[in-house]
């Protein structure tokens, strides 16, 4: 035996209510709307500039070190010695492992951009690819930030 279910005035939502939900979608997808058609509240970022780039080689030693080649003079800039400088491998594995699969081969350099803002960024043009180190805290950023004063150092 099936119950039926009445609504009665006495247990249905409130008019009000149901106006003032229906009000307030419309209201969001019309701000949404003239957000996206006239660009008010919309947020761009300036572009910012680069401040130094270095083309940089990076080459596992026999050692369980790490060269870090300037590709522009062969000069080596740093080396992560063993053990240590985790967020370097670890960047680094990740984006060779990737060229691997991609069947591309280590003769392009990475290249390491300090932009105008303060950020770092690593780009492999081999693969298409862009890290924004920042994004990993400034720690790990200061890791590969610190091969633009050796680059300086060394030559």
């Amino acid at each position: 035996m099936s119950q039926s279910v009445t609504i009665s005035p006495s247990n249905a939502m409130p008019r009000g209510v149901v106006l003032g939900a229906a009000a307030l979608a419309l209201f969001a997808v019309a701000a949404v709307a003239f957000s996206r058609v006239s660009d008010v509240g919309a947020l761009h970022m300036a572009p910012v500039k680069p401040v130094s780039v270095l083309m940089l080689k990076f080459i596992d030693r026999d050692d369980g070190s790490v060269g870090v080649i300037d590709s522009a003079d062969d000069k080596t800039v740093f080396v992560v010695a063993p053990g240590v400088g985790g967020f370097i491998r670890g960047t680094m594995r990740g984006l060779i492992q990737e060229r691997k699969r991609s069947g591309i081969d280590d003769s392009t350099p990475f290249t390491l951009t300090r932009w105008a803002d303060g950020t770092v960024s690593l780009e492999d043009t081999a693969i298409r690819r862009t890290v924004n180190l920042d994004a990993f805290g400034p720690t790990n950023a200061g890791d590969f930030a610190q091969f633009f004063a050796d680059a300086e150092a060394v030559k």
